[in-house]
């Protein structure tokens, strides 16, 4: 039945997913998008491929074109230029092989083109300010199951809709045969927030001949051929907007791909019904693009990777049992060899793995509910116009936003490699002053980089034109780098940024902020990366270099207080300064001392930079936090102090807590022993208790075997084992030796290429935790673990580690 449209014949939605047809009129773009009144399949005719060349290189192009027989649709003179000041030409194709063959021809003349490397579809949104959502507007056609509007155009839309999502997970055999599907299904309402809980609804497709009962909502199916078909049905009839899952893209739906094309099955779960596609990128299987018309794929561990969420590994178990406290059913079996313990649970107990395979999927579905990433991923595309299951991407946000703007200003964006790429200083890190403190204050500079770029008009086009400009009306940056006071654009996007920032906290928007802050902070980096058309080391240098005279300065400024207020800088990280407080007894005093500081600093930054550049100042230092027990170690086997290392009892009004920087207590690759010891250690120092007990007792725990579990190592194989020839670090010779006890054992080779494995160190070296049998080496847990820990306090402690472990020595 259809649904009723709005009288003024238009929709507004989410874009879902884009498409590039190429007819013999030119390149059809067609986006999908989840509206308010239903899915919607927009299609904007008549299109074509443009790139830009110099009009002064015209003339040379044209007669080679003549003579050759090329074909251009059209030649179109713009009132844009270069940076380098040249007037430039665009020329359209109707087709990408007749653009790609002039462009070949045209480099061949020593000619330049420009922006040729921006999709059709990505110009057609950017140009236009459409980023993430859209109002479309045309004639629609109900189609059965979607609106369609074949003559459409688009304009800027902030409109999301409730879209319908599921997690989607399968089940297989080691060889790949296909067991189940399985499937959680939900709402999200119009800020993509899922609506229902977890276990609401839930269904399995599963191989099988029907005669289990169970309390699960099992689709029996005779074979993979009738599984396929089924969920092939099952996609019509529930008709999703998103797809969630733990490496779906690249398992998952790759994986049901192969199967269906094993039974020459096209899998046709497009929302107009067209097959599901998979592109492998460059010359690898291992990674690739699939298409989905209509629907979104959104991978969990990508999404995680995108939003700036680290963890030492990113498989399903390790993640959900870090956030929810719960994991896999099953796991320590699925350990040994998940494959062969799946082809068991298949052939014996099918309703186990169907509670196994529903489990994953639940998994998920908390985990994007927890951290919100899919109301993170939405934000994101509506900031930058990225789509929603772009991956990283810094870049290519940075051009969405800044190229409609700079075309606006009749310029056109660089070519990547038109400056040479260059190092830039990286952010500011000032020599530590080690030992033990009492109060110390934290001041943090908010968004520093982004704020010297608002302040200082750092811009790409504005250096272009500042350079031009008379110095004495222009803003000097560092290596030789000058900006134009009036003509530049990434300040004004900023500026954009931060209130919405403001606005999301007010709000409490938390995907939002995040959002933000990320794509805020990028904005410097892209400029360093040599990837991208704009970068130029001028540029970066002028923002990091900016940052490190405005963290020494203000050291400076605080070290002039020092005989009014016992003020002392101990340590400085790019946006970050120490201060410790001779004077200070007490919570209240230093929070009140800390806010004083922040703003004699703010009143002088704003005072400094009006008069030196006749600027306001967005620099803004705020009173982060205090520790009531500071401790800043030095470097190992040295006095001088250590930088990015440090522990510090926090204290605020909910209480105290240890907060480690670069130190064991926070590394993954440091056993769970040290991390204790280390913690302990620090928590009785700070309580100005004797160490030497809890040195002498864990020692001693250590060597009656009492810390056993604590001693596992967890590291990361970077490359393949057979890569590894003359140095072979532990992890690997633990690697090599569990491989060749799975070969004796008829087992699938698990370490043969990168992975993450646990294991300890016995008498005869490594040996991986699942195949240990040699004696554990507890020496080297002391002299490796818990000695390098008690060394670092050396500077204000008067304790010798191996002296008071030999005093020791008729305990052991």
């Amino acid at each position: 039945m259809s649904l009723s449209l709005p009288s003024s014949k238009q929709l507004s939605g989410l874009l879902l997913s884009r498409q590039q047809l190429e007819t013999g009129f030119g390149v059809d773009l067609v986006f999908w998008f989840s509206t308010t009144q239903g899915p919607c399949r927009a299609v904007i005719k008549g299109q074509r491929y443009v790139f830009l060349v110099l009009q002064s290189d015209w003339p040379k192009i044209e007669a080679a074109c003549d003579e050759s027989e090329l074909n251009i649709d059209e030649v179109r003179p713009l009132a844009l230029q270069s940076f380098s000041g040249e007037k430039v030409t665009a020329l359209y194709s109707l087709t990408g092989r007749q653009s790609r063959v002039l462009q070949k021809h045209i480099r061949q003349l020593g000619c330049r083109i420009f922006e040729a490397d921006i999709s059709i579809s990505d110009r057609y949104l950017m140009e236009r300010f459409i980023y993430g959502s859209a109002q479309i507007s045309g004639e629609f056609t109900w189609m059965g199951r979607y609106w369609s509007c074949q003559h459409a155009t688009l304009s800027p839309s902030k409109v999301v809709p409730s879209l319908k999502v599921v997690s989607l997970d399968i089940e297989c055999s080691p060889s790949q045969e296909l067991y189940s599907v399985g499937l959680t299904l939900n709402n999200s309402d119009a800020q993509g927030i899922f609506t229902s809980t977890p276990t609401s609804q839930s269904l399995l497709f599963m191989v099988g001949d029907g005669s289990l009962k169970s309390e699960m909502n099992i689709h029996w199916c005779e074979n993979e051929w009738v599984l396929l078909n089924a969920l092939q049905t099952w996609f019509v009839d529930f008709d999703p907007d998103i797809i969630i899952g733990w490496s779906v893209v690249q398992f998952d739906m790759r994986l049901l791909l192969s199967r269906a094309k094993l039974y020459n099955l096209s899998l046709n779960i497009g929302r107009d019904g067209s097959m599901m596609r998979w592109r492998a990128h460059s010359n690898t299987n291992s990674q690739g693009t699939l298409t989905l018309n209509g629907r979104v794929v959104l991978d969990g561990i990508e999404l995680l990777k995108n939003a700036s969420l680290h963890f030492d590994s990113f498989s399903l178990q390790f993640v959900s049992e870090k956030l929810l406290g719960e994991g896999k059913l099953d796991a320590e079996a699925m350990e040994w060899d998940k494959g062969l313990v799946i082809q068991r649970q298949f052939e014996q107990d099918r309703l186990a793995l169907a509670r196994y395979n529903l489990q994953d999927c639940w998994l998920v579905e908390r985990i994007f509910r927890k951290l919100k990433l899919l109301e993170y991923s939405i934000e994101r595309a509506q900031l930058t116009g990225l789509a929603l299951d772009r991956r990283g991407a810094s870049v290519a946000a940075f051009s969405n936003l800044y190229l409609p703007l700079l075309h606006r200003s009749g310029y056109i964006a660089p070519n990547i490699g038109d400056i040479q790429a260059q190092h830039s200083p990286g952010g500011f890190v000032m020599d530590s002053k080690p030992g033990l403190y009492g109060w110390v204050l934290l001041l943090d500079f908010k968004s520093l980089y982004p704020s010297i770029i608002r302040t200082f008009k750092i811009d790409p086009m504005g250096m272009i034109c500042g350079l031009l400009e008379k110095p004495s009306l222009s803003i000097e940056g560092f290596k030789g780098a000058r900006f134009s006071r009036e003509k530049h654009h990434l300040p004004a996007i900023l500026d954009k940024l931060t209130r919405a920032r403001e606005e999301a906290k007010k709000e409490g928007n938390q995907p939002f902020q995040h959002a933000i802050k990320i794509i805020m902070n990028s904005m410097y980096g892209v400029l360093g990366s040599a990837g991208c058309r704009f970068h130029d080391t001028r540029l970066a240098s002028s923002i990091t270099l900016r940052g490190h005279q405005i963290m020494k300065d203000t050291r400076h400024f605080i070290e002039q207080l020092e005989s009014e207020h016992s003020l002392e800088v101990i340590y400085g990280d790019t946006d970050s300064t120490f201060i410790s407080l001779a004077s200070c007894e007490n919570l209240l005093q230093a929070q009140a001392q800390g806010k004083v500081l922040a703003k004699k600093i703010n009143n002088y930054w704003t005072a400094r930079i009006a008069d030196e550049f006749s600027l306001p100042s967005y620099l803004e230092i705020e009173f982060e936090s205090c520790f009531s027990q500071f401790f800043m170690p030095t470097l190992r086997g040295s006095d001088v102090g250590s930088k990015k290392r440090y522990v510090g009892l926090k204290t605020d009004e909910s209480g105290e807590h240890l907060l480690f920087k670069g130190l064991e207590s926070v590394r993954s690759d440091w056993t769970q022993m040290a991390q204790i010891f280390q913690k302990q250690i620090y928590k009785q120092l700070f309580a100005k208790q004797s160490i030497d007990a809890l040195i002498i007792n864990t020692v001693l725990r250590l060597k009656k075997g009492e810390l056993d579990a604590q001693l596992i190592y967890h590291k990361r194989l970077r490359r393949p084992l057979q890569d590894y020839v003359k140095n072979i670090p532990p992890q690997v010779k633990a690697a090599l030796f569990a491989d060749q006890k799975n070969a004796e054992k008829g087992r699938p080779l698990r370490y043969q290429n990168t992975g993450r494995i646990a294991y300890l160190i016995t008498v005869n070296g490594a040996q991986a935790k699942e195949y240990q049998c040699a004696d554990i080496d507890y020496q080297h847990y002391i002299d490796k673990q818990l000695k390098p820990i008690v060394d670092a306090l050396a500077p204000v402690l008067n304790v010798n580690f191996e002296q008071l472990i030999s005093a020791q020595g008729t305990l052991f």
